[in-house]
């Protein structure tokens, strides 16, 4: 049952920029607005919110986005915000404008942001997941994060190409941060000799074993992908190490950095992104609040801001042995 209390409903992006974050503005926009609730489009993320810079948003506002990366909201990092009396401004902003809710679109610095607020002063948001990492607990899936793994296997298969021609081994950085998710889903997309994730301490131990037999199976190119938060260090750590343990190697190195976060968003990106946005206004319109929309075996659930502060989402184990199995 839907309550008549939430008259205004603010909209904000923020941490990294993924592919789809418009198409979720677009769907939190519209669904207020399907909603009888009018919404404001906050710039710059929390720091919108500090410096009261926001305006209203209408139907025609979010025309014509769905397909563009980035967001039209901007993001950027505030570091008034991460104090109390940053937050303190923040609410009285949103007090002086009349909003009652908030929907917050990022990863999971944004939704401990969004907890601390909403706790602090008892202010109902919810947030939608938007990062490429796709490491956030209680979804199955980020905004963002289907558009980053294509653009992650289409560079890689074109750097397979001059691998062949050269008989080369390409170790290719693929970002995550601390999260191996893009490298591992990548890898297996790709057919990766090997990847390097943070999630695994002994994945060197299982390069090494690739690289002493590698030659003897007569590989014409060799791909490993490694993931930017890598306790090894990244992708040229790992060459200048392998350079020096197997000479035998003619080793290149790519880092694809933020290609990943750009492009047109895919059509499961746009979907979700619609599917949340319209999600996150109704859960608030519902009572909802201090919690995250996400999405498990395909239907929408609902998960406290805290679980992914408290969590770290796995990576499946079964997967890593694939990559094991497929690169013989």
């Amino acid at each position: 049952m839907k309550t008549n209390k939430i008259k205004r409903i603010g909209v904000l992006t923020s941490g990294g920029d993924s592919p789809g974050m418009n198409a979720a503005i677009r769907a939190v926009v519209r669904g207020a607005i399907y909603n009888k609730v009018k919404v404001y489009g906050i710039q710059r993320g929390y720091q919108g919110l500090v410096d009261n810079d926001m305006q209203e948003m209408h139907s025609h506002s979010v025309s014509n986005i769905i397909q563009i990366g980035g967001t039209i909201l901007k993001t950027a990092r505030c570091m008034d915000f991460m104090t109390a009396e940053g937050r303190r401004k923040a609410y009285e902003n949103l007090v002086t404008r009349g909003i009652d809710a908030l929907v917050t679109i990022g990863g999971d610095g944004t939704f401990a942001g969004a907890q601390e607020l909403g706790e602090e002063f008892n202010f109902p948001i919810v947030g939608i997941p938007g990062t490429i990492d796709n490491d956030i607990c209680g979804t199955d899936y980020t905004i963002g994060y289907d558009t980053a793994l294509n653009t992650v296997v289409e560079a890689v298969d074109k750097i397979r190409d001059t691998a062949s021609a050269h008989n080369r081994l390409f170790f290719i950085e693929v970002m995550g941060r601390n999260a191996g998710f893009l490298t591992l889903h990548g890898g297996i997309a790709t057919g990766a000799e090997a990847i390097m994730v943070p999630e695994y301490t002994n994945d060197f131990d299982m390069l090494n074993i690739f690289l002493n037999s590698a030659q003897k199976q007569h590989k014409t190119s060799s791909i490993v992908l490694v993931a930017e938060g890598d306790e090894l260090g990244g992708a040229i750590k790992l060459a200048k190490k392998v350079e020096k343990d197997h000479p035998e190697y003619d080793v290149r190195v790519t880092i694809l950095g933020h290609i990943q976060r750009g492009g047109s968003p895919s059509a499961i990106d746009r979907v979700n992104a619609g599917r949340m946005g319209v999600s996150a206004v109704e859960a608030l319109l519902e009572g909802k609040k201090d919690m995250m929309v996400g999405l498990m075996n395909g239907k929408i659930v609902y998960s406290p801001f805290s679980r992914s502060k408290k969590e770290k989402r796995p990576l499946d184990p079964h997967l890593m042995d694939l990559i094991r199995i497929l690169s013989i």
